[in-house]
């Protein structure tokens, strides 16, 4: 089992910018890609970005791209997600999300483990 604990988020005004991390513990962590989705009140959890093990090699929505960026540390059981330039259309509960295939895949399907989520809400 992998259990997940996420941190950061809360309020922030549009144009800001947000730090989200997640943490993992468990099984051994090798071979897990680990990421982010999202949602927002009355829509489906969407995929946000997601990150290798080992090659660090990330995946973004489009609707993230340039703004998000997800790195990964050396020990490799923590993501960050920073995110510049909110948006209103951002704020979202955000989950940290991994799976034991170590894929870039955007479907939540594959993701076997799953953080509780945290709120990010972004407004004036």
């Amino acid at each position: 089992q992998v259990q997940l604990r996420e941190s950061g988020g809360g309020l922030a005004q549009p144009g800001g910018s947000l730090r989200l991390s997640c943490a993992a513990s468990g099984r051994t962590l090798s071979n897990l890609a680990m990421g982010w989705f999202r949602q927002a009140p009355g829509k489906e959890r969407e995929f946000v970005a997601v990150i290798q093990s080992d090659t660090y090699i990330t995946r973004y929505s489009d609707s993230v791209k340039g703004r998000f960026l997800l790195t990964r540390d050396s020990a490799g059981d923590t993501i960050t997600l920073r995110i510049q330039s909110l948006k209103p259309e951002d704020t979202a509960i955000y989950y940290c999300a991994a799976r034991p295939d170590n894929q870039l895949g955007p479907e939540p399907a594959p993701y076997r483990y799953w953080g509780q989520g945290i709120q990010v809400t972004v407004s004036s």
